[in-house]
């Protein structure tokens, strides 16, 4: 058999849950096959958002917040995971894809251990319950996208199964928002890491290269003067 040694190992996207107070990595998924696309969708918050209604520039907006933004754009993924059972042979699955399926699932779900504690509040009379807390949830796509995200869609479609009717094969359709430091309390670590996200960006663009104003059939005195 030829083997290449040299062949790096493809990097695996993967999903992270930490501890939000001790950053502590509480369980990691790593996805078995990278998704092939990516959609990505990117929302300016734009100070003066309600300027317009469309007809030919009479908004009703603020004029001087028209270059101003509120906070960080909203920031959605959306991308499908597939699990294979028969592409790992050599792993046993009694259960079929049932437990990689259920991980992801209780990405959305609390556990039975918060609920029955909510139930048991709820008896003894406690007039407002706090909404259940999850884990600090990150999506990984390699070292240069790190993220802190909550998952707003999982859909799954299994399409193939054992004797026993565990599924086998199945592709999920998985939609992330991007958590910003619009969205978590301050100091908070999840807010830290969304910093760190955008840092990333930051130098990625500094380390694109510019274009000339001549590429464009300009020059600076077209600019100057508001002739473009």
């Amino acid at each position: 058999m030829t083997r290449y040694p040299d062949i790096p190992k493809p990097i695996r996207s993967g999903i992270v849950l930490v501890d939000p107070e001790r950053g502590t990595p509480q369980r990691i998924i790593v996805l078995q096959f990278n998704p092939d696309t990516l959609e990505r969708s990117l929302a300016p918050q734009s100070a003066g958002d309600q300027a317009d209604s469309g007809g030919g520039g009479s908004g009703s907006g603020d004029k001087n917040e028209a270059l101003r933004l509120k906070g960080p754009a909203q920031e959605t993924w959306k991308f499908t995971a597939e699990i294979d059972a028969t592409d790992q042979f050599e792993v046993a699955a009694p259960d079929g894809i049932h437990p990689q399926l259920a991980t992801l699932e209780m990405l959305v779900q609390p556990t039975t251990a918060k609920l029955r504690e909510a139930m048991r509040l709820s008896k003894k009379g406690t007039i407002e319950i706090s909404p259940l807390e999850m884990p600090l949830t990150l999506f990984t796509w390699g070292s240069k996208r790190v993220m802190p995200v909550r998952i707003t869609e999982l859909s799954i479609n299994e399409s193939a199964f054992d004797v026993n009717l565990n599924p086998i094969r199945a592709s999920l359709s998985i939609g992330l928002k991007v958590l910003t430091v619009s969205d978590l309390p301050a100091g908070h670590r999840g807010a830290e890491l969304y910093l760190a996200h955008l840092a990333q960006k930051e130098r990625l663009a500094a380390a694109a290269r510019g274009g000339a104003l001549s590429a464009l059939g300009l020059n600076s005195g077209d600019i100057g003067l508001g002739r473009v």
